[in-house]
């Protein structure tokens, strides 16, 4: 299939996450489907989000994330310009007091 011909969504993986019962079965389903670089990417990617949308700046998020400058500008615009549903996420996270684990190592930190 040519790169730019798009291929339809195969909704079984999407169903699959939503049957899982709890976080460690979702880690380990995870786990088990991705590779480890895979998975550390988007851990760090979630982690780059949640503190750009706690209004850290990019050198901050370099040295807590490891996360290039390239990266932590993708997801920058993957959050102003991408579907909506993460950011939504993360600030109903942030509401209920479910903060980020990036967002909570900042506020330790005294940021």
């Amino acid at each position: 299939m040519p790169r730019n011909q798009k291929r339809e969504h195969s909704m079984a993986l999407y169903e699959a996450i939503l049957d899982l019962k709890d976080v460690d079965e979702c880690r380990r389903f995870f786990e088990d489907l991705c590779a480890a670089t895979e998975l550390q990417t988007m851990e760090q990617r979630f982690d780059v989000a949640s503190l750009l949308m706690n209004d850290e700046v990019y050198t901050e998020i370099a040295k807590k994330t490891n996360a290039s400058s390239a990266t932590i500008s993708r997801v920058n615009r993957m959050l102003n310009f991408g579907t909506g549903v993460l950011p939504e996420i993360i600030r109903a996270r942030l509401e209920s007091g479910k903060i980020p684990m990036a967002v909570r190592e900042a506020k330790e930190d005294g940021r």
